[in-house]
């Protein structure tokens, strides 16, 4: 395959227009959805595309996809009709891929700058703007996407943050953004305009965390209660109470994420995911290499431990199927990936498919077919 550069759109829209209609015109017709796996494998400049069988979990490759640096974030649209790879060797950029509809292939198009080396993308709830958060960088971005998908040549707005920055997330009305920021020890809290798709600080500004915890990635559990946050440093997650009312958190609970035989050493809480259902949640711990879970309280949002699954080494990111049924976890350093199928009664983790991939898989996306 062969992605191009550019500095401005030009035919990028028409390319990219010509790869969604290539993808509906692709649409089988068959009602039990086609679930597709993307796994970015950064040193390896590729990304692997992969089918999940949802009755028995097998994992089966359908694609790898070079692209021009080393790759990682990605994200989807809304739709699920593209998919965004933030490039994180200099030129920093986003690559937006058309996917077809029918196979999960991806169809790319032009190359578009973004403002920095971002180690997090995200959409807003409508698809209509992408998020950057740029851990180097100290900084957060907000470009705008148009109808057929395209990513704006220049941002709307570039936002100066305390040093590293590494996620953003919008919450489910779409009328606050979050940040966190590791090397300030702060949640930064934004109110957000989705007409023009402008950030103001909230009040208060942020919400601070442990000193030293240093907050990483953050989520909102699916009845929007509650939002989750590991934080890298010290191992541990928090649990926040979500005031949808004024757009701020409150810090409920703090829980570790080590297993109880955690050997020492610093520790590297990385990715965290829910199940749809909102029963059980799951964070990855790099030095360990291990997943802890937890059952979540429905009506206090408080974490339970249910248990340190063991999994591949250093696990950066991972990800949980539409239905909750598989989690699928990557090993930086040992260059594959791990299927487990989570226990509806219990959420215990059991280990299937293995599947070796390229250098350094560090995110998972998994998304039905449209």
């Amino acid at each position: 395959m062969t992605i191009r550069y550019r500095s401005a759109f030009g035919s990028a829209g028409i390319l990219l227009a010509a790869a969604l209609a290539g993808c509906a015109a692709d649409r089988p017709a068959a009602a039990d959805p086609t679930t597709i796996v993307y796994v970015s494998n950064a040193d390896s400049a590729e990304i692997s595309v992969l089918r999940l069988d949802n009755a028995t979990g097998a994992i089966t490759s359908v694609d790898t996809v070079a692209v021009p640096g080393k790759v990682m974030p990605l994200t989807t649209s809304r739709d699920h009709r593209i998919l965004y790879a933030s490039l994180r060797s200099a030129p920093y950029s986003v690559a937006a891929f058309g996917i077809d509809s029918a196979t999960g292939k991806l169809q790319p198009t032009p190359i578009v700058a973004l403002p920095d080396n971002m180690a997090y993308l995200s959409t807003d709830r409508t698809g209509r703007y992408l998020f950057g958060a740029s851990y180097t960088g100290d900084k957060i971005s907000v470009n705008a996407i148009d109808p057929s998908g395209r990513i704006s040549a220049e941002p709307l707005q570039v936002i100066a943050t305390p040093p590293h920055a590494h996620s953003i997330v919008a919450d489910p009305s779409n009328h606050y953004v979050f940040a966190a920021v590791l090397g300030a020890d702060v949640i930064l809290q934004y109110r957000f305009d989705e007409s023009t798709g402008r950030l103001t600080p909230n009040e208060p500004a942020s919400v601070a965390t442990k000193p030293g915890a240093g907050p990483r990635h953050l989520l909102f559990h699916p009845n929007g209660r509650y939002v989750y946050a590991t934080n890298e440093l010290d191992g541990t997650v928090n649990t926040y109470r979500f005031d949808p009312d004024h757009g701020t958190l409150t810090l409920q609970h703090s829980d570790s994420v080590l297993p109880p035989d955690f050997a020492g050493g610093a520790p590297a809480t990385s990715d965290l995911h829910i199940t749809p259902d909102g029963r059980y949640l799951y964070v990855a711990e790099r030095t360990s290499s291990t997943i802890k879970g937890f059952r979540v309280a429905d009506a206090t949002g408080a974490l339970t431990p249910i248990g340190s699954t063991p999994t591949e080494a250093q696990p950066r990111g991972f990800a949980i199927d539409p239905r909750g049924r598989y989690l699928i976890a990557a090993g930086e350093k040992s260059n594959a990936i791990t299927r487990y199928t989570i226990d509806p009664a219990t959420g215990t983790l059991t280990p299937g498919t293995h599947l070796d991939l390229g250098r350094d898989p560090n995110w998972v996306e998994i998304i039905d077919m449209p």
